[in-house]
């Protein structure tokens, strides 16, 4: 797969996630594999542009390229000024959300409210597109709702107006994140164009993975919740993909080096005490499934430093490996 002047050798990339894919998570997620890591969505409002918020999401200290950044809208001439801002500010590949589901976003007739309104879509594509010297991908679902699957029509209609590639999740709007993602859209809609095409939705083991791209003929799969606490499933996906071999969950004691990290990554970002709040959610994703990680969690929570974090986190997995050596 390529896009614009960059190649990927990859054929699994992490998926934009609100308050998940900060620098931080994205840079340990690249480690283990992923082609690209697109950003948290960057909101097409001018006013938030210097916001500490803002500024944390278009941090690219550090981060490989090519560094993807998705921005959010539904004024052209915003998502224009939004695009060319953060190609001035180190974005390498501009992202065009039309695939967010949340209400607030939707409200605002931008994330995949968009595809109700294929004029919109082309004009914001159009205006994108001409703004910057980038290489422009873009997001969608496959539709509103059951009744307007209309992912064929948009595609095209993206590869029209110059979008270099496309990732498409296999629910409507409608959906949301209940049920199964249908992959049959996807397959139509890798059929319908010649650009890149990145089968999203569901995604959580290598074997599912396979069977993605082996059924939709997609060029790479994205990869979002199915990362969370696991960022060593790129790696995992990647390797079997490649050459069918099924690797192992890492052994605790390389898990808990990286969840170590991981925390200090976020310390550091964020400082201590948001970091301590953020780090939260990535050790309960950590220990889901590890025997006491419920009664861990619930400690874990109420912790406000961030060292007696690290400390808690250190003792809990030196008691995941005491436990695992007894069993042996």
């Amino acid at each position: 797969m390529q896009i614009g002047p960059y190649p990927f050798s990859g054929r699994v990339v992490l998926a934009p996630m609100a308050g998940i894919t900060d620098l931080p998570f994205r840079k340990l997620c690249r480690r283990f594999g992923a082609a690209f890591a697109v950003s948290e969505m960057v909101s097409a409002n001018a006013q938030l542009y210097g916001s500490i918020k803002t500024q944390r999401k278009i941090d690219h200290r550090g981060e490989a390229k090519p560094r993807v950044v998705q921005i959010a809208g539904a004024d052209p001439r915003a998502m224009a000024l939004v695009a060319r801002f953060n190609a001035d500010n180190g974005a390498d590949i501009i992202d065009i959300n039309m695939g967010c589901p949340a209400k607030k976003i939707c409200r605002q007739q931008a994330g995949s409210a968009l595809l109700r309104d294929q004029s919109l879509v082309r004009k914001i594509i159009g205006a994108v597109v001409e703004a910057c010297d980038l290489p422009i991908t873009l997001k969608i679902r496959t539709g509103w709702d059951e009744n307007s699957r209309n992912a064929v029509a948009v595609a095209k209609l993206a590869e029209e107006e110059g979008i270099a590639a496309l990732a498409v999740h296999g629910r409507t709007r409608a959906c949301g994140f209940h049920g199964q993602a249908e992959y049959e859209t996807i397959r139509e809609v890798k059929q319908g164009v010649s650009i890149p095409v990145i089968a999203n939705g569901d995604i959580g083991t290598p074997a599912q993975a396979k069977r993605v791209l082996d059924f939709t003929g997609a060029d790479a799969i994205m990869v979002g919740r199915g990362a969370r606490g696991r960022p060593w499933l790129f790696q995992q996906i990647n390797r079997f993909v490649e050459d069918g071999v099924m690797v192992d969950e890492p052994a605790i004691e390389f898990q808990y080096q990286i969840v170590a990290e991981h925390l200090q990554a976020l310390y550091a970002f964020y400082g201590d005490t948001m970091g301590v709040r953020i780090a939260r959610k990535h050790l309960a994703w950590y220990t889901k499934g590890l025997p006491g990680g419920s009664e861990f969690r619930r400690q874990i929570n109420s912790e406000t430093l961030s060292v007696e974090q690290s400390r808690k986190v250190k003792d809990f997995y030196q008691r995941q490996l005491a436990d695992h050596i007894l069993a042996a």
